[in-house]
C-alpha cells in the first residue's frame, strides 16, 4: 500500500525550508519519534573506516607547531604534495605551479563557498542579473555560496534521463551569459555519476565562450570500485583558464574531522581567492597541513579504502539486487534508490526509522523545486555506506524487508 507523508513532515523543495540543512530537517523529521531497532545511519556521509596510522605520530612530532599562525596560502611541503599527487593521479596538461595554482583549504566546504565570492569578482558584471549554476540535487554549500556572491542560484534537475549530470545543451543562451560560475560535482552527491572527459570539454567551451569560471568539486574522486573518475583540470588546457577543482582528504583518507584539503587550477582566480582567504577565512593548522601532506603521498591506505567500499557495494548488489531501480555507483559512498512506488520519500524515511531503525535522507530535502514545481529529490532516498560491512548488510537487509 502506498504511503502518504503525515501531516508533521515537512514536503521538500520550496520556500524557506528548502534553503535549510537537509539534516537539520531530517533531524527534526524523526524527531518526535523512536527507532523501531537498535539505530543504524546511513544518513551522514561521514566516512567511518580506521584512521590512518601515520595520523597520530605525524601529529605528535608536529604538536609544537599548533604554537604559531599559519599563512593562508598553506605551507610549501603541503603545496608541493598537492601538486604532485595531482600530476600523478590525474592526466593534466601540465604540473600545477604550487606557488600560484594551489590553495591549501579547511576543507573542501569552506572553499566551495568561498569560491562563488571570488568567482564573482574574477568575472565581474554580467549582463542582468548574476547567476551560478549548479546541479539539483546538490551539495547546499553550493547555494550558500552563490546567495553570499549575490548571484542568483539556478538549479538544473539532473535525473536518471540524463545520466543525474545537468543537461549543458538544455541551458539557454540568455543564462549563459549572466553566469558567474557553474559548479559540478564529479562524482556526483548524491547520485555518484561521473563526468567523462567530452562533458568536461564541453563545459569548458562554454566556460571560455560566456566567461564564466568552472567550480569542479572532486572530493569523492577516490572513491570508486570500477573506473577511476577523471578531473576537469585534465581538460581546462595549459593555463587551467576558468577552472578550479576541490579536493579534501575527508572521503580519500578516512579523516572528515581533519578539515584540510585544496583549490587548485586557475592562476589569476587561486590568487583572488587568496586575497579573500586573508581577510575571510581561518587558516589551517600546520600541524594538520603535515598529515596532509603525508596523506597525499600515500597511497596504501586509500586503495584500503577503496577495497572495504567495494565489499560493501558488492553487498549492495546482492541484497538489494534490481529492486528501487538501484545501480552501482561509478564514484562516491552514496546509494540513490528510487521509492516513488512505496510512497513519497518523506514517508519512506520515516517507515524506515519507525519500523527498522535505518535512519536514511529523502532526496527530496537534497534537491530544490523547480520553476515548474518538480523536485528531482523527491521519490527517492539516499544512503550513505559509510558504516562496516556487517553493519551495512544488516541495515540493506532491514531496509529490503521493510520496504519489500
Amino acid at each position: 500500500m502506498a504511503l502518504t507523508a503525515s501531516s508533521r513532515a515537512p514536503q521538500g523543495g520550496n520556500g524557506s525550508d528548502s534553503a535549510r540543512s537537509p539534516f537539520v530537517r531530517l533531524n527534526e523529521l524523526l524527531a518526535p519519534h523512536q527507532p523501531g531497532k537498535p539505530l543504524i545511519s546511513l544518513a551522514v556521509g561521514e566516512p567511518q573506516h580506521p584512521v590512518p596510522d601515520f595520523v597520530g605520530p605525524v601529529l605528535a612530532k608536529h604538536i609544537a607547531e599548533f604554537g604559531r599562525y599559519p599563512m593562508n596560502q598553506g605551507t610549501e611541503p603541503f603545496r608541493n604534495a598537492a601538486s604532485a599527487w595531482l600530476s600523478s593521479r590525474f592526466n593534466l596538461p601540465r604540473q600545477l605551479d604550487p606557488k600560484s595554482e594551489i590553495l591549501v583549504l579547511n576543507g573542501s566546504r569552506e572553499g566551495l563557498f568561498l569560491a562563488a565570492i571570488a568567482a564573482a569578482r574574477y568575472v565581474g558584471p554580467r549582463p542582468g542579473k548574476p547567476a551560478i549554476l549548479m546541479p539539483n540535487p546538490f551539495y547546499p554549500v553550493y547555494g550558500a555560496g552563490a546567495l553570499a556572491a549575490a548571484c542568483e542560484p539556478i538549479h538544473l534537475p539532473t535525473t536518471v534521463e540524463n545520466g543525474f549530470l545537468p543537461d549543458l545543451d538544455a541551458i539557454d543562451e540568455a543564462t549563459l551569459a549572466r553566469t558567474v560560475a557553474f559548479y559540478l560535482a564529479s562524482p556526483a552527491n548524491p547520485q555518484g555519476s561521473v563526468a567523462k572527459p567530452d562533458y568536461f570539454k564541453r563545459l569548458k567551451q562554454l566556460a571560455d565562450r560566456y566567461g564564466f569560471v568552472i567550480l569542479s568539486d572532486e572530493c569523492y574522486s577516490e572513491i570508486y570500485t570500477r573506473e577511476a573518475p577523471g578531473s576537469a583540470l585534465e581538460c581546462a588546457g595549459p593555463d587551467f583558464t576558468r577552472v578550479v577543482a576541490f579536493q579534501s582528504l575527508s572521503k580519500r583518507s578516512n579523516l572528515p574531522g581533519l578539515r584540510v584539503g585544496f583549490a587548485a587550477g586557475d592562476k589569476k582566480l587561486i590568487g583572488m581567492f587568496l586575497e579573500l582567504r586573508n581577510i575571510a577565512a581561518p587558516q589551517v593548522p600546520v600541524p594538520l597541513q603535515h598529515v596532509a601532506t603525508v596523506a597525499y603521498g600515500d597511497e596504501a591506505h586509500v586503495e584500503e579504502n577503496r577495497r572495504l567500499y567495494r565489499i560493501k557495494f558488492d553487498l549492495a548488489d546482492q541484497i538489494i539486487g534490481n529492486r528501487y531501480s538501484y545501480r552501482r555507483p561509478d564514484g562516491g559512498f552514496c546509494v540513490w534508490l528510487n521509492t516513488s512506488e512505496i510512497g513519497d520519500d518523506v514517508s519512506v524515511t520515516l517507515k524506515l526509522f519507525k519500523e527498522a531503525g535505518v535512519r536514511v535522507v529523502p532526496g527530496s530535502f537534497l534537491a530544490r523545486q523547480q520553476p515548474d514545481g518538480f523536485n528531482p529529490g523527491a521519490g527517492y532516498i539516499r544512503l550513505a555506506l559509510v558504516q562496516d560491512g556487517e553493519t551495512t548488510a544488516q541495515a540493506l537487509h532491514r531496509l529490503v524487508e521493510t520496504l519489500g
